[in-house]
């Protein structure tokens, strides 16, 4: 296996034991009490993207594989669009493509938060307890898993 696409793939596996990591962080009192954390102390919105970044980092590792590689400046867009065609020309499921426009939209979402409470700059407060982000994140590190062990198949059988 090519080295990049090695290194992409350990980026992809490190980024999805930290969402897991911070997931138990977040709902374990245990892990709370160990690592001296305030009782009401969440890190959800790290696990959503922790589980992007390992989607991402195994994208870049599959296409890197194909001879493929996607730079900056829009790089995670480029990447996107170019597993995106291998997704629509049938190269890949289709079900790839949807877990990672979903946690997409859910990276998104969370820059459109910072975005918004950075034009409020301390008037107001988050109105949304950590509590409500528990499904997303829960959904994050599934989508995460699954993506990551199907490419980790796809990419090792070439």
């Amino acid at each position: 296996m090519d080295s990049e696409v090695n290194l992409y793939l350990i980026r992809a596996e490190d980024e999805f034991l930290l969402a897991k990591n911070d997931m138990k962080a977040s709902i374990d009192s245990k892990v709370k009490e160990i690592l001296g954390l305030q009782k009401e102390k969440t890190f959800f919105h790290s696990v959503i993207a922790h589980a992007y970044y390992s989607i991402f980092n195994c994208a870049k590792a599959y296409l890197i594989s194909k001879g493929i590689k996607t730079e900056a400046p829009e790089e995670h867009k480029k990447t996107f669009n170019e597993f995106a065609r291998f997704v629509n020309n049938g190269v890949l499921d289709k079900e790839l493509l949807t877990i990672y426009e979903n946690e997409i939209e859910k990276a998104d979402s969370l820059l459109k938060i910072f975005k918004i409470e950075k034009k409020k700059r301390g008037i107001f407060t988050y109105n949304v307890k950590s509590e409500a982000n528990i499904p997303y994140a829960k959904e994050s590190i599934e989508n995460a898993e699954k993506f990551v062990s199907m490419i980790k198949r796809i990419v090792d059988s070439q």
